[in-house]
């Protein structure tokens, strides 16, 4: 039976899956555009740390006034409704919710929210990437523990990812590189929250009529949140990624085969079984045909003649010599596709993608020379980057994660380019991000 069948018999038998919601940004939101639209589902609360934005959003996406009237979480949960609350605790440890949507965006937050879920045992969708990519293996034992499940958020792109590897290895093929598109070149590692909209080619009309953060949109441009998708796929499917990090090729679809095979076989790949991201502009800007911007792929390997005929036989994309093919998916449609996570997590007890090792981290990066007194201002912010490393050489160097980068004094000056590592800067050892971090630090040395 399908996943929307099951959700209609739920819905049937008047019992759905009560959902709540943590953050109403752009995730969030476009997550509860589809909500209502699906049966089997009843978002019970939605926190926000800013109740009346977390309002116009739904009113932004549709929703009647009525549907999110409730005054109480008991009330949402009696009549069908939705409250409103700036209180995530009490969201989590409200009764009778099955998943937790966390989508603030926030590390932090993101930590103590899913050891909340553990100590209240609510399942676990973590669109918050930022937070997988600083803690996720420790977060995801931590939800075995407590016999809950703890899930990337279908429709993002390591999710998207994750399926494609997956259903390659089911199918018996080797998996040589996974990733996905974006619009890449050099300078943006250097963009501020003040650059950001002339990079994307936004109006300011566009802006102001939308759900947009400068230093979130910042974050995505400057390679940031690149890194931290390729850290939480590599986490899960067990690839490496490259000692250098990420190369960012130009790079169309119908050269996904050629490009990204290893370098004894004439691509750009230090080695197989590894995660990369490619570029949809050339190095002049010019854009690259036939891009990726929006999608995931995944390249595979013929493992015999045999399987390497089928693939000529079948109409595959491959290299010149046949070995080396690729499936991709072009376009991913984030929040509006969150339901699959929240159906596969209750009607099949699996989660679309999930952190299982130390495989990939990020590590804060200089975007110019940096002196000793300044404080870092977070991922997309006007000081620092996010670089993909393996974890293995992250915990070597000392990097200091770029999920911790955010209200930090630097004691010593850091050059462009440059890693930032603890020693760099002034923390608390009590903060709780820091703890859980430096837990887990300890827990995969």
């Amino acid at each position: 039976m399908s996943l929307s069948l099951k959700l209609a018999a739920l819905a049937e038998a008047g019992t759905p899956i009560r959902i709540g919601v943590i953050g109403a940004g752009k995730f969030g939101s476009m997550f509860l555009s589809q909500a209502p639209r699906t049966p089997g589902l009843h978002v019970v609360g939605i926190a926000d740390l800013n109740a009346a934005r977390a309002r116009a959003a739904v009113e932004r996406v549709g929703w009647p006034a009525e549907r999110f009237a409730a005054t109480s979480f008991a009330q949402a949960m009696r009549d069908g409704s939705t409250f409103i609350t700036e209180d995530a605790e009490a969201l989590i440890a409200a009764d009778g919710i099955d998943v937790i949507i966390e989508a603030t965006g926030s590390p932090a937050a993101g930590i103590r929210h899913a050891l909340l879920c553990c100590a209240h045992q609510r399942h676990i969708v973590m669109v918050n990437v930022e937070a997988d990519a600083l803690a996720g293996p420790l977060l995801a034992r931590r939800a075995a523990e407590a016999g809950i499940l703890y899930s990337f958020a279908y429709g993002d792109q390591p999710a998207l990812i994750v399926e494609l590897v997956d259903w390659a290895r089911t199918a018996g093929l080797n998996v040589v590189c996974a990733g996905k598109g974006t619009k890449y070149l050099p300078v943006y590692h250097a963009s501020t929250p003040e650059t950001v909209w002339g990079h994307y080619g936004f109006t300011e009309a566009q802006v102001a009529g939308g759900d947009f953060n400068a230093q979130m949109f910042n974050s995505f441009l400057d390679g940031t949140k690149s890194a931290l998708e390729m850290a939480a796929v590599a986490n899960a499917t067990g690839l490496e990624p490259g000692t250098d990090g990420l190369a960012f090729p130009a790079c169309g679809v119908d050269d996904l085969p050629n490009i990204l095979r290893p370098r004894q076989d004439g691509g750009i790949l230090e080695h197989a079984g590894t995660v990369e991201v490619v570029s949809s502009v050339e190095r002049d800007g010019r854009p690259v045909f036939r891009d990726l911007r929006w999608g995931v792929y995944a390249i595979f390997e013929a493992p015999s003649d045999y399987v390497r005929r089928c693939f000529s036989e079948y109409g595959l994309n491959t290299d010149a010599t046949g070995r080396y093919s690729v499936m991709y998916k072009p376009f991913h449609l984030i929040g509006l596709e969150l339901g699959v996570s929240v159906a596969s997590i209750m009607v099949r007890g699996e989660a679309t993608g999930a952190t299982r090792e130390f495989r990939g981290d990020v590590v804060a990066t200089a975007k110019r020379d940096l002196q000793a007194g300044e404080r870092l201002d977070g991922e997309g912010g006007y000081r620092v980057f996010g670089k993909l490393m393996p974890a293995r050489m992250s915990l070597g160097a000392g990097g200091l994660p770029i999920g911790l980068a955010h209200n930090l004094t630097l004691k010593n000056p850091v050059a462009q380019g440059k890693p930032v590592r603890w020693q760099d800067v002034t923390y608390d050892e009590n903060d709780p991000a820091i703890r859980v971090r430096r837990e887990m630090e300890a827990m995969f040395r």
